[in-house]
C-alpha cells in the first residue's frame, strides 16, 4: 500500500483551522434550541450566549460598549462600513489605499461615491505624506464628508499599517477612517479605541474561529444606514436571525486569542527561518524590514511562476497561496505588489506562505526543505 504523504498547511491567511475548543463551543450551542430574539427561557439562553461572545470580542479589541455588530464575516462588515456611510450621506467621497483586500475597492466602486486611490511606498506602507496633502485640499463644508479605507495589516505581505497616524490625518481633515483588521485581530494586539479608527472589520476564521461569522466594530454614536433590514436584531443595525453557534465559536476563539499572544513569538521565529532559506535560494522578500504579521511571508522567485510554485508545493504536501485567497485562483498579478513597484515578473512569481496557531516546526522544515530544492530545479533547467 502506498503511504500517504503528510500534509503541511501553510495558508493560514486564507483560513485557519478551527481550534478544538471552538468546534466544541459551536457543537454545544447547536445542541440547544432557541432564537435569541424570543423572550422565553430558551431564547434568553441563546441571547446570553451571543452577549457573552460579544463581550469577549469587545474585550479582545477594546471596542466600545454596544460597539460590536455581528456579521457573516469580514466582507459583509466591509460592505456595511462603506455603504452604511455613503447611503446616509456621511461619506460623499471614498479614499482607498492601493493595497486593500479586493472587497474594499469593489464595494467602494459600487457605492456610487467617487473613489480615489491612496498610493503606498515600496515597502508596502501607505503614503501618509500623500494622504496629508490630498486631504488638505478636501473642503468638508463644500465637498461633503469622506471616508478613508486603510487595512490594519496586509493580507499578502503582512505589513502592518500606521493606522493611528492615518487616523489623526483623517480626523484633522474632517473625515472618517475605516480599518479592515481581518488579518490582524487574534494574531497581534489590536486596540480599537487607541487606533483612532471609526469603524473596524473583523472575522473569525482567520485566527481559529468558525467560518461565516465576523463583526463590524463602530465608534459610539456613529450614524450608519443599515444595509440589511427586517427585525430589530443587532441593536437595529443588522437584521437577520443571529447565528448563535458561529457567534459562540467566535467568542471562544477571542477568549483563547486574548491569552495566547505570547505564543506568536514562536510563529515569527519559524517564519524568519523560512524567510532566510527562501532568500538564500534567491527569492525576494516583500515587506522585509517592516513590522509584519508574525506568520506571514511573501516572496517572489524570478523564473518560477506562482502557479507552478503552488503545484510543486502541493505535490510535496505543502499548501500555500499565490496571494489573497479570494483571487489566488486567478492568473492576474497581485495588485498589492504592483502598488509596491514590483515588476510584472516579480508579481507573477509571487507566493504567500502563512503560519498560525497550530503551525509546527515540522511544517516550517518541510518548506525549508522543499521550496529551495524546487527553485533550484527550475534554475537548473533554465541554465
Amino acid at each position: 500500500m502506498t503511504e500517504l504523504r503528510k500534509r503541511h498547511y501553510l495558508d493560514y491567511n486564507a483560513t485557519a483551522p478551527a481550534r478544538p475548543e471552538v468546534i466544541e463551543a459551536v457543537a454545544e450551542t447547536m445542541r440547544n434550541v432557541g432564537n435569541s430574539s424570543s423572550v422565553h427561557a430558551e431564547g434568553r439562553a441563546a441571547r446570553a450566549i451571543i452577549e457573552d461572545a460579544r463581550e469577549k470580542l469587545r474585550a479582545l479589541v477594546n471596542a466600545p460598549v454596544n460597539g460590536v455588530i455581528f456579521t457573516s464575516g469580514g466582507t459583509e462588515a466591509i460592505h456595511y462600513a462603506i455603504n452604511g456611510t455613503v447611503k446616509n450621506g456621511t461619506a460623499r467621497r471614498i479614499f482607498v489605499s492601493a493595497i486593500e483586500h479586493a472587497a474594499v475597492p469593489s464595494n467602494a466602486a459600487a457605492s456610487g461615491a467617487p473613489v480615489e486611490t491612496i498610493p503606498v511606498t515600496e515597502s508596502g506602507v501607505v503614503d501618509l505624506d500623500w494622504m496629508r496633502e490630498r486631504l488638505k485640499k478636501h473642503d468638508a463644508t463644500e465637498d461633503g464628508g469622506f471616508l478613508v479605507c486603510l487595512m490594519y495589516a496586509n493580507n499578502e505581505t503582512g505589513v502592518i499599517q500606521p493606522v493611528r497616524e492615518a487616523a489623526e490625518i483623517v480626523h484633522e481633515a474632517g473625515g472618517l477612517l475605516f480599518v479592515d483588521a481581518a488579518q490582524a485581530v487574534g494574531k497581534i494586539p489590536v486596540n480599537f479605541v487607541m487606533s483612532g479608527a471609526d469603524m473596524m472589520a473583523a472575522t473569525g476564521h482567520k485566527f481559529g474561529g468558525p467560518l461565516g461569522v465576523g463583526a463590524l466594530i463602530v465608534a459610539p454614536n456613529l450614524p450608519l444606514e443599515p444595509v440589511m433590514r427586517g427585525g430589530g436584531h443587532e441593536m437595529n443595525r443588522r437584521a437577520g436571525t443571529s447565528n448563535a453557534p458561529a457567534i459562540a465559536g467566535l467568542g471562544k476563539a477571542c477568549e483563547i486569542a486574548a491569552a495566547s499572544f505570547d505564543k506568536w513569538t514562536r510563529i515569527e521565529a519559524l517564519r524568519d527561518r523560512m524567510q532566510d532559506a527562501a532568500e538564500a535560494a534567491g527569492a525576494r522578500i516583500w515587506g522585509k524590514g517592516r513590522q509584519r504579521l508574525p506568520g506571514t511571508l511573501s516572496l517572489s522567485a524570478a523564473g518560477f511562476a506562482s502557479q507552478t510554485q503552488l503545484m510543486a508545493m502541493d505535490l510535496a504536501g505543502i499548501a500555500i497561496s499565490s496571494g489573497s485567497a479570494c483571487s489566488s485562483g486567478k492568473t492576474k498579478p497581485s495588485h498589492v505588489l504592483a502598488a509596491m513597484g514590483a515588476s510584472e515578473e516579480e508579481a507573477t512569481s509571487a507566493i504567500r506562505v502563512s503560519l498560525g496557531w497550530a503551525s509546527t516546526e515540522d511544517d516550517a522544515e518541510a518548506f525549508i526543505r522543499e521550496w529551495p530544492a524546487a527553485y533550484a530545479r527550475v534554475k537548473a533547467r533554465a541554465a
